[in-house]
């Protein structure tokens, strides 16, 4: 017990959905901890001692143990603290939650962010890429009320810091709704869904200053 009531500190920045996914566990299992907020792109001496490889947020410590990496302290943060589970406890669906977790990190991201503001193709044709892949996240919602099930869970978690609370700004400042209500009846239920949990909406970044970093994020990558 001792062990688990240990200090906690999380280095993240407030427009990253992957540190913000990390302080929904926190609070989803009331947790408390401390706060730092990295100014990114600017990297602070701690973080580069704490996380030299990748040198990015989150950074959970807790006690003397350091992690990086979101998805690692996710799992961490729910193998530690027992109660209000974010992993199932079946194996198979364990594994099929790790796999639609790294669906959404690294082809979700990459057609809703590096596709859309580069649009070699044309614009029309990056948003329709997009939809293929999104339409495979309707499907696996239907029915249900989260991906996890009738409770948030883990791709709940990676899922609801990229797609709607990050993606979404991007998309609304250039004036673009890659996921209609009409095509994606299911997706956007489940974004209404996640807007009444109360581990989410606390960590929801500021709708105008979010949109604002998101356009400056998408001019710098456009020329990089």
């Amino acid at each position: 017990m001792a062990e688990k009531e240990g200090k906690i500190k999380l280095l993240g920045c407030w427009a990253s959905p992957f540190s913000r996914r990390v302080e929904m566990a926190l609070k989803l299992k009331g947790i408390p901890y401390e706060y730092l907020e990295e100014a990114l792109p600017n990297k602070s001496p701690l973080l580069l001692e704490l996380n030299p490889i990748h040198k990015k947020v989150p950074v959970l410590v807790h006690n003397d143990k350091i992690l990086p990496e979101s998805h690692l302290i996710l799992e961490y943060i729910d193998q530690t603290w027992s109660n209000n589970p974010i992993l199932p406890q079946d194996p198979y669906e364990k594994a099929m939650a790790r796999f639609w977790a790294k669906f959404i990190d690294e082809q979700i991201l990459t057609v809703g962010f590096r596709s859309l503001v580069k649009a070699e193709k044309g614009r029309e044709v990056a948003i329709e890429e997009a939809r293929e892949k999104f339409a495979f996240l309707e499907k696996e919602v239907t029915g249900k009320d989260f991906f996890g099930g009738k409770t948030i869970g883990f791709v709940d978690m990676v899922a609801g810091s990229i797609i709607p609370f990050c993606l979404a700004r991007l998309w609304e400042g250039m004036i673009i709704d890659v996921i209609p209500e009409d095509e994606f009846p299911e997706l956007n239920r489940w974004i209404k869904n996640l807007k009444d949990i109360d581990c989410v909406r606390e960590c929801i970044p500021h709708r105008e200053k979010q949109i604002e970093h998101m356009m400056k994020v998408s001019e710098r990558y456009k020329l990089a």
